[in-house]
């Protein structure tokens, strides 16, 4: 590997890779093309066997160990993706690894890491926590260390979907890619930009880890303590990635938590695919910057689909209440029998499905002979609330919309 990337390193990281990775679909979507008002294009690489496109980096760098390497074992620091494409190919490889991970570390891909063979040492409150803990153990067994990003084998891994990208969709002229600590796109800026001179790299990030951003933009920016974007919740940017960003991609973007749930939930229902919050953060991206990419022809990578199952679940809730699918209504009715049933009447009536009731008499100021009410309804939208909350008026209860 020479001291900069290069197109031939990721050119021959392919050949390695061949056979051995999943070449995913890259599909053009029309739906989600009319909604960003750009052709969007998507890489399924969450399609990969492990779900995510860390696999690939991972392998290229331990195809080129050398055998006393290969018997001493690897050791990888990783929040989660990096863990099972490391602990995945070196299963195959007959190379025995262990992995380093946050004891915050998703429940989903410390148990997908140990179903793989891997040694798994929790470690630590934080990301850097872990990486000190993993390089001192690295050093004290003869581990060899792959790095999640700060590795140029590993970069040129990654590049290769930026290969199979522009052989799948020669049109695309703008990328947009998720940046962590850099990795990924660093090598698909690099296969890209010198395949065609042309193209433009767009890089995104959380507004929560802002680190390439802030150096990008030469600024000074304090990440916070969590994101739900967890595979590029990275403080620090890579020594060897970021100047490659700073030479070949063109701006990176900042999205927020909210734009982020949006477009999982937009990956789920129109392209039926789940993701992860970093797997959704380039189309999050194309909603929130819709003037940057206007006509466009736009490649993006769904990088991995490794999401908690209750955190899925609460973005859809959450994503109901915001399209106004799911609604919280208080009302106040009389305080006699029958009074509930003849609301839940008239909101039947009203075609609107009742979630949740509380039913309230104690802490309320209403006079005694009322008692207020809380109901959790399901509805077609946000026009469908008001006619039912008009329907309500009319009979005389007063309803206000509190969620």
């Amino acid at each position: 590997m020479s001291a900069d990337l290069s197109l031939e390193d990721i050119r021959a990281a392919a050949e390695r890779l061949r056979g051995e990775v999943v070449d995913t679909p890259c599909l053009h979507s029309r739906t989600l093309s009319a909604l960003a008002g750009c052709e969007v294009f998507l890489k399924f690489e969450n399609h990969q066997f492990t779900a995510s496109f860390k696999e690939r980096g991972a392998l290229n760098k331990m195809a080129q160990l050398s055998d006393a390497e290969r018997a001493a074992g690897v050791l990888a620091v990783s929040a989660g993706n990096h863990a099972q494409g490391v602990a995945y190919h070196a299963q195959r490889m007959g190379i025995p690894a262990t992995i380093v991970m946050p004891r915050f570390a998703p429940a989903v891909k410390v148990e997908n890491t140990r179903r793989f063979g891997a040694t798994v040492v929790l470690e630590g409150d934080t990301f850097d926590d872990a990486r000190a803990h993993g390089l001192a153990l690295a050093q004290q067994r003869g581990f060899t260390l792959v790095h999640p990003y700060d590795d140029l084998a590993v970069a040129a891994g990654q590049g290769t979907i930026a290969l199979e990208m522009l052989a799948q969709q020669p049109q695309l002229d703008t990328l947009v890619v998720a940046i962590g600590g850099g990795g990924l796109i660093a090598g698909m800026a690099t296969a890209a930009r010198a395949l065609k001179p042309d193209l433009q790299v767009f890089g995104v990030q959380t507004e929560r880890f802002p680190a390439a951003w802030a150096a990008v933009h030469g600024v000074a920016r304090e990440s916070a303590q969590a994101t739900i974007a967890d595979g590029i919740a990275v403080r620090v940017p890579g020594a060897l990635t970021l100047p490659i960003i700073r030479e070949r991609v063109h701006d990176v973007l900042l999205v927020a938590e909210e734009d982020i749930e949006q477009a999982i939930l937009l990956l789920l229902e129109i392209e039926k695919t789940v993701v992860e919050g970093a797997g959704a953060v380039g189309l999050a991206a194309l909603m929130k910057h819709r003037e940057r990419f206007a006509g466009r022809r736009v490649g993006l990578v769904l990088c991995g689909g490794n999401i908690e199952p209750l955190v899925l679940a609460e973005i859809i809730e959450r994503g109901m209440v915001r399209s106004g699918r799911l609604a919280r209504l208080r009302l106040d009715i009389r305080d006699v029998p029958g009074a509930l049933a003849e609301v839940a009447t008239a909101l039947g009536k009203l075609g609107a499905n009742i979630d949740e009731v509380q039913h309230q008499r104690a802490f309320t100021s209403l006079s005694v002979e009322r008692a207020q009410i809380e109901v959790v309804v399901q509805t077609r939208g946000v026009a469908h609330i008001e006619q039912i909350l008009a329907s309500l008026r009319e009979q005389g209860y007063r309803p206000e919309r509190i969620g």
